[in-house]
């Protein structure tokens, strides 16, 4: 079983956690929508990168297939 040497300091200690922090989220707005979005993901009307690459259903067809 391995015993360590010396006792870790309190800053040797937080040295090696100082990459431990939880950082929050990124977004970015949407050029098309104005809405935040995540970063190279889809938007929730189906665009990226300046194109439309999935075509929101319509309302008339989620009414149906309910």
């Amino acid at each position: 079983m391995a015993v360590q040497k010396s006792k870790v300091t309190p800053s040797r200690r937080g040295q090696r956690r100082a990459h431990d922090a939880l950082k929050g989220k990124a977004y970015q707005e949407c050029p098309d929508t104005g809405e935040l979005k995540r970063p190279h993901h889809i938007s929730k009307d189906g665009w990226y990168n300046g194109r439309q690459v999935i075509k929101p259903k319509a309302k008339a067809e989620e009414a149906a297939a309910e």
